[in-house]
Parts: structure tokens; C-alpha cells; sequence
């Protein structure tokens, strides 16, 4: 990340809330398996205190909230939504690549974004998705804006693969765990919302990606979330609204700001 600027007065590091406030930044956010909660704790604190991006990009969890705020939604919506949801909602299983067939799942997410494509979202916007057959993350643009979210969702062994245009998608987060790969390498200011891996196979956390220009925002200790603990997610989205907000009045010293 470039050097943020100093208050010519004080000398003091700027705040998270002013480093935002300095011109358009991007906004992407990782994949973290029911961690869509967090994010979409995390973006309605940013949409309440009128700093909103200027385009967006995400796997899995990112992918859902980003696409459906580029989609149109308001974040205080995308936060409601959730807050109500229950396992009835996306539980439909059937045989196959996994244990859900996804239908509720895809039906839902079609009548939020209410059948837009990409090219009609009020930013531009990338979600990640895997390539089954190709073995490898591919960046969906253009097209369809429902498929390609309910693609970077298709958790393996959970959902069945997404087929879009003949090809079988799975996760995003399966090889681009931050959601970064649809973020253009020129883009010159990006706040990053990353969820840290808590798998239980590994003793420590992986270190949040670094990229020229980008600032990346930790909210630790938020509960977790699946779907037989979505109790809390509504936690989770809770605290994660406060502690962005709290993340706002931050001084911004690094690359990495934690909360």
C-alpha cells in the first residue's frame, strides 16, 4: 500500500475513515465458507457512513455479498435478508456432486438480483469461480450475475457444481481464496475485507494477501457460522458491524489493519 497521508497539522496517521474519504476505492472480499455474514456486517457499516466502492470483487462469501450489492441491494437489505434466513430456505438434498442441488439456493439469489447481468450492475464487479474440468480459477465479468454467484458459492460437497454455458463451476475460494482475481492490477486504491482461515489443520493462520495499493481490514474473534450454526452468523454479522465501524475511526499505519 502506498504511504498514507500524514495530517499536515498534527502529523498523525490518517484513520481508516479519511483514507477512504481521499478519492474511489474498490472493494473486495474473500471467500470463508458462511462468512457472507461478516461481510455483509462489514459492508453495511461502509454504506452507513455514506463510503461506498467503486467496483467490487469476491469469492464464494465475498462473492455473494459484493454480487448482490453491485447487483442493486442496498447493504441494510443484503443484511436483513440474511438475518432471516433459515436452512430451510437453501436445504434441498438430492444425489449428485454434492449433498445439496443447489435449486432453492439459485432461485433465491435470481430474485434478489432480479435477473441482471453484470454489464447492468451500478459498479463493475468480478466474482471468482473454479473451473472443474480446467482445474483453475476463472474470473466471471460479463453475463449472467445470478449463475455466476451461485457458481462461487457451489462449496464442494456441499452444493453441486454450477454448470454455466456447458462447463461445471465449483467455489471460487478453492484457488483464489481472497477473491482478488477479478480485482484489475491497476486498481490504485483497494480495501480488502478478509476473513482469516480458522481450519483446525493448521496451526496458524496464513498471512492476509499484500498487493500495491491495497489496505486490508482483519475483524477477529467473530463467531462461526455453517448451516446448522446460523445463529451465528446473525452474531457474527452483528459484531462485525460494530467492529467496522470501530475499524473506521482506526489510524492506518500498514497495509493491515486489525480490529
Amino acid at each position: 500500500m502506498r504511504s498514507p497521508k500524514e495530517d499536515p497539522e498534527t502529523g498523525a496517521a490518517p484513520t481508516l475513515r479519511a483514507w477512504l474519504a481521499e478519492g474511489p476505492f474498490a472493494l473486495a472480499m474473500s471467500s470463508g465458507f458462511f462468512s457472507f455474514f461478516a461481510h455483509a456486517g462489514f459492508l453495511a457499516a461502509l454504506e452507513r457512513e455514506g463510503l461506498r466502492p467503486s467496483r467490487t470483487s469476491g469469492s464464494s462469501a465475498g462473492a455473494l455479498v459484493t454480487g448482490l450489492w453491485a447487483g442493486g441491494m442496498q447493504s441494510a437489505h443484503i443484511a436483513d435478508e440474511l438475518t432471516r434466513l433459515e436452512r430451510r430456505d437453501f436445504w434441498d438434498p438430492a444425489p449428485g456432486a454434492g449433498l445439496l442441488a443447489g435449486r432453492l439456493f439459485r432461485a433465491r439469489i435470481r430474485e434478489l438480483v432480479s435477473g441482471r447481468t453484470f454489464e447492468q450492475c451500478r459498479v463493475p464487479a468480478a466474482v471468482s469461480v473454479f473451473d472443474v474440468r480446467a482445474r483453475m480459477t476463472r474470473v466471471r465479468a460479463r453475463g449472467d450475475l445470478a449463475d455466476a454467484i451461485c457458481a462461487s458459492c457451489a462449496f464442494p460437497g456441499l452444493f453441486h457444481p454450477v454448470r454455466i454455458e456447458g462447463r461445471a463451476y465449483l467455489d471460487g475460494g478453492v484457488a483464489d481464496r481472497p477473491g482478488l482475481a477479478g480485482m484489475p492490477p491497476d486498481a490504485p486504491r483497494v480495501l480488502f475485507h478478509h476473513i482469516a482461515s480458522r481450519s483446525p489443520w493448521r496451526r496458524t493462520p496464513p498471512a492476509p494477501p499484500t498487493r500495491p495499493g491495497m489496505l486490508t481490514v482483519v475483524l477477529d474473534d467473530l463467531p462461526r457460522s455453517g448451516p446448522f450454526k446460523l445463529d451465528q452468523g446473525r452474531r457474527a454479522l452483528e459484531i462485525a458491524r460494530d467492529k467496522a465501524l470501530l475499524a473506521l475511526d482506526r489510524p492506518v499505519t500498514d497495509g493491515v489493519l486489525r480490529v
